[in-house]
């Protein structure tokens, strides 16, 4: 449905737009993979930040998805335009990086858990379509849900799942991006 604007960008070309922008953050680029045709490697080593500039920053650091749809960009759990299954050691999306930075610099859970809920508030979307909404926010919680189970070997409890639910809830939201308000007021911009 091109012309009502549902299109599902490939994970490639996202991972391109995100390394581009995280190239001008860091100075440098191929800081978290080496780009390939309409694919990519991750990089092994600890990401290093440039002087001046540190991990804690780049988690703090605000990011917003515009018209989000599913949010790819904010997290790969699969490639929209195909249905694959991304491993989380090779997830692209903005918040998939941020939680790449915690997992390599927090060893303590506490303070982990602390700096995991800090990515998620630092991260925006909002969409049109109150059906791709939805499968933003559930793949958001699901990104958490699976690197908890990567990092710490089990199930995220209760109590931080209705905590992430409530922040994913606030932070992506419906709109008309055009007029900036409540898709279907009827209004004219």
């Amino acid at each position: 449905t091109r012309k009502k604007a549902e299109v599902f960008t490939p994970a490639w070309l996202c991972n391109k737009m995100n390394n581009h922008c995280d190239a001008e953050w860091f100075g440098r680029e191929s800081v978290f993979n080496i780009e390939e045709e309409r694919s990519w490697n991750p990089t092994v080593d600890k990401i290093e930040f440039p002087p001046g500039r540190s991990w804690e920053d780049y988690v703090y650091s605000k990011r917003l998805e515009i018209t989000c749809g599913e949010a790819p960009y904010l997290v790969s759990r699969y490639d929209a335009s195909s249905g694959e299954i991304i491993p989380v050691h090779k997830r692209i999306g903005i918040l998939d990086r941020k939680l790449r930075i915690v997992n390599e610099n927090v060893k303590n859970r506490e303070l982990c858990n602390t700096w995991v809920l800090r990515a998620f508030e630092s991260v925006y979307g909002y969409e049109y379509q109150g059906d791709n909404l939805l499968l933003a926010r559930i793949n958001l919680l699901e990104t958490f849900c699976e690197y908890t189970r990567d990092r710490w070997n089990e199930e995220p409890s209760d109590l931080a799942l209705k905590r992430l639910a409530n922040i994913i809830s606030w932070n992506l939201w419906q709109m008309d991006g055009i007029c900036g308000t409540v898709p279907y007021m009827g209004t004219v911009c």
